[in-house]
């Protein structure tokens, strides 16, 4: 599988996969904080305050995402779902 890839452009079953082969790659650890990704965010992560009311309905329906660059659309990495809030509240990401 060549990473990164248009994440648009990806089917639900592809982004699956493509999220798989991140964590595989990314030895189970979060793109953004680093920890492993079975276990919760570092608490600098888990302290921020995130307005959920700007997320889409069931955002943290499933704890891993796979995070894109909104700016160009490629695929980054497999993240923590908290780690994604923060990223695109906080960073822009």
């Amino acid at each position: 599988m060549n990473l990164p890839t248009y994440y648009l452009e990806l089917t639900s079953k592809e982004r699956r996969e493509v999220r798989l082969e991140y964590i595989r790659i990314q030895n189970g650890k979060c793109f953004y904080c680093k920890e492993l990704l079975s276990e919760n965010p570092p608490e600098h992560i888990t302290e921020k305050s995130i307005k959920w009311y700007l997320f889409p309905e069931g955002f943290l329906k499933y704890p891993i995402h796979l995070q894109h660059n909104h700016k160009n659309g490629l695929t980054e990495g497999a993240v923590h779902a908290l780690c994604n809030a923060v990223m695109w509240q906080y960073e822009n990401r």
